[in-house]
């Protein structure tokens, strides 16, 4: 090898690195760097980031618990989907269709204002039918509205909202497990049950893992509807606090760096796991 040829291979391995250089990640971090050098140097901003930072832990609180119930209710939809029942699978169908048609804003106030006070009447006259049990059915009749807060009902909302779309994720994943792989799990004289949970699930699953990632990012940022009910996440403490001081462009300007660190976080996980997944699972 000639020495004149030595740095064409540095130069390409240079092009190489700059074609794949994430400029958009560098302008986000250059923002970031930028809103957290305010937040240093500016009382102002300070005091702002002290204020929404507290509504983090909600964030996150309403974020996970939601999106695992979701998980195991669209699971079990997605499963629904996928019999051969006629009854079970026009009735997830159902769900998954009228779920999917209401906008989550709309879907987190019925379940407030109406669906959560209902239940509070129907548990308290069910508790009067069964007061003839003594003490045992007296707290049932002593239940009130107050007593089912505004963050349990906005966690119920988000799950039943999120459900139908992950039911349809999880119904993907199984029909996407080839007919030979079941038929052959079948001959070996595995039950169906047997052949699901050994089979096609953990395929399935693994399959499904990206956009199962990507709507906890969508959850994370559907969470800010939860304000709407006075739960005290970041977007509700940054309306509190723009609200009393009148500093509406330094107060969203937090708000919206603080949805933005999370997800961008998030959504350099999800693509690293997508790259360190196999192409074909099987």
């Amino acid at each position: 090898m000639s020495v004149s040829s030595m740095p064409a291979p540095r130069r390409h391995a240079a092009h190489t690195f700059f074609a794949r250089l994430p400029y958009w990640l560098l302008l986000a971090m250059l923002l970031g760097v930028l809103i957290l050098w305010r937040v240093v140097t500016d009382a102002s901003y300070a005091v702002i980031f002290a204020a929404v930072a507290r509504g983090i832990g909600i964030t996150i609180y309403v974020t996970i618990v939601a999106y695992a119930g979701a998980l195991v209710v669209g699971l079990l939809v997605g499963l629904a989907r996928v019999s051969k029942n006629r009854l079970i699978y026009e009735a997830a169908t159902f769900y998954v269709e009228i779920i999917r048609g209401v906008p989550m804003l709309v879907l987190l106030l019925y379940i407030a204002f109406v669906a959560a006070p209902a239940t509070v009447l129907a548990v308290n006259w069910l508790g009067a039918q069964l007061v003839f049990l003594g003490p045992l059915a007296q707290p049932l009749v002593d239940f009130r509205v107050r007593d089912f807060d505004f963050a349990t009902r906005a966690i119920i909302a988000l799950i039943i909202g999120y459900s139908a779309f992950l039911s349809e994720i999880f119904r993907a994943g199984i029909e996407s497990i080839e007919r030979g792989q079941v038929e052959a799990a079948q001959s070996l004289g595995m039950s169906r049950w047997q052949v699901l949970r050994l089979v096609v699930l953990p395929q399935a699953i693994r399959r499904v893992l990206p956009p199962l990632g990507n709507d906890f990012i969508a959850m994370l940022k559907d969470s800010s509807l939860v304000s709407v009910l006075g739960v005290p996440d970041i977007t509700q403490m940054g309306k509190v606090y723009a609200a009393s001081t009148f500093l509406y462009f330094e107060t969203y300007n937090i708000v919206a760096f603080l949805y933005l660190s999370m997800t961008i976080v998030l959504s350099l996980g999800v693509r690293w796991m997508e790259r360190k997944m196999p192409q074909n699972v099987r």
